[in-house]
């Protein structure tokens, strides 16, 4: 926003400097133009007295050697052929005007300007007591015509130049006054999403951002007033629920021995572990992906069978070649099946969302003696920053994307112990492979049973490269 300020200002005050300094400096040029060929008018006018007394070439001679343009060679006078002039044309001075404008000065009685080498020339018209039409040439250089222009526009530079600097920093200070609350406003949030309850946001800035830091302020206090009450409940609901559970089980202590006492002994100490991991979930407030107790969790076969019907309709609407591998059999893992579900579409999505139409993929399922592996691949582009895309939140500037399938994905595999990493697929395009763990250790490569199994199942069977549809 600082900047998209800053541009703005910076392409308002040039418009605007253009339209008037322009402009400006034209009329500037056409002054001092005007000013030259009036101050000679002037000086050419000086001879007129002179013209109207005499044609004799001597008086004429000294009359314009008298003058400061006569001495410089600048002043010429042409009188035509006369009695007076002994039927001979008068010529004073160096002549630089063409024949044809002398005459048409003549014709017409009006002073003229033309164009010399250099400069230009004032014709003025004189009146001669004969009646006749004598012309004074006064050359006027192009430096006295342009005097002060250069000066002139130097100065309107200037200020155009100081009125841009100065409307960029003027925007650049408010850009900052708004961006500043905006950024504190940024980090707040993302430090509250994170979990640090204590980030707050100063309330100053524009009116706007004073009252959404205002606002953000009252929801992260409402937040941990709500969790403070939540906790509150939770130990509220300890207490209720431990009284009669401790009146149980002394009243179960003391049935004696027994098929029926032992089950109903059984049955408290079940019914505590339960209210247990009930308070301590309602305290920790965390996401449970993994499936809890024996046999629990889902067929990965079946699932990716039941994904991969779902989404064949479209696959097929886009011309994409199909390949599904290694589901022939149950391969259960202790992974609950909508979280399955969720991560086999957030890979599935970002096939079609980010490779073009037509292109194939893929779904491999291998099992091994400790692990699952789920091979999700495609022909397309490729990822060109694996580590970039497992970060929570990051989409790489690609357009639908939050950034958060890869990270479900990743947390989906972590909560097995195991773990997601993105390669080249022998499709050649982007191979994510989810590692799910059996025996619940970390794939860290430390236990060597764990590197065995890691390597059997690693080495799937050649995937052939599947024909692009026509």
């Amino acid at each position: 926003m600082r900047w998209a300020l800053v541009k703005v200002a910076l392409a308002v005050t040039v418009m605007v400097v253009a339209a008037f300094a322009v402009p400006l400096g034209l009329v500037v040029k056409e002054m001092a133009r005007d000013r030259a060929f009036a101050g000679a008018e002037r000086r050419a006018a000086a001879l007129g007295p002179a013209l109207a007394i005499t044609t004799d070439r001597r008086e004429l001679d000294r009359a314009v050697a008298s003058t400061e343009d006569g001495t410089a060679g600048r002043l010429a006078v042409h009188i035509p052929a006369s009695a007076q002039t002994g039927g001979q044309p008068i010529e004073i001075g160096k002549r630089r005007a063409a024949a044809g404008d002398l005459r048409t000065t003549r014709a017409y009685g009006r002073a003229a300007i033309a164009a010399v080498p250099g400069g230009s020339v004032l014709l003025q018209p004189t009146a001669l007591p004969s009646g006749q039409i004598a012309v004074v040439e006064l050359y006027v250089p192009e430096a006295e015509v342009t005097n002060g222009v250069a000066t002139a526009w130097l100065v309107l530079a200037g200020v155009g130049a100081a009125l841009v600097v100065g409307s960029v920093a003027v925007a650049d200070r408010l850009g900052v006054r708004m961006v500043r609350p905006a950024q504190r406003l940024a980090r707040a949030a993302h430090d509250l999403g994170e979990g640090r309850l204590g980030a707050r946001v100063p309330e100053d800035g524009p009116p706007e951002l004073h009252a959404a830091a205002t606002a953000f302020n009252a929801m992260a206090d409402q937040v941990v007033q709500l969790l403070a009450n939540e906790r509150e409940l939770a130990a509220d609901l300890s207490h209720r629920l431990r009284t009669p559970l401790t009146v149980l089980r002394l009243n179960a202590a003391s049935l004696g021995e027994g098929p029926a006492a032992d089950q109903t002994r059984a049955a408290v100490a079940q019914l505590e572990r339960e209210v247990d991991t009930i308070i301590r979930t309602a305290r920790e407030a965390k996401p449970q992906t993994q499936a809890a107790g024996p046999g629990a969790g889902c067929d990965v076969s079946e699932v990716v069978r039941d994904r991969m019907a779902f989404w064949s309709a479209l696959a097929e609407d886009e011309g994409r070649t199909v390949r599904l591998a290694g589901t022939e059999g149950p391969v259960r893992i202790p992974v609950a099946r909508p979280e399955l579900v969720a991560a086999l579409d957030a890979l599935l999505g970002n096939v079609f969302r980010h490779t073009p139409e037509g292109t194939a993929f893929s779904v491999d399922v291998h099992n091994g003696d400790d692990a699952v592996i789920v091979l999700v691949s495609d022909a397309g582009a490729g990822i060109a920053d694996p580590a970039a895309a497992l970060a929570r939140g990051n989409s790489g500037q690609r357009d639908g994307s939050t950034g958060l399938g890869l990270d479900i994905v990743r947390r989906v595999a972590e909560s097995t112990g195991g773990d997601v990493r993105i390669g080249r697929s022998v499709l050649g395009g982007a191979e994510v492979r989810i590692w799910i763990a059996l025996d619940g250790r970390a794939a860290d490569g430390r236990d060597p049973h764990r590197r065995r199994a890691r390597g059997r199942a690693r080495r799937p069977p050649r995937v052939p490269r599947p024909a692009r549809p026509r």
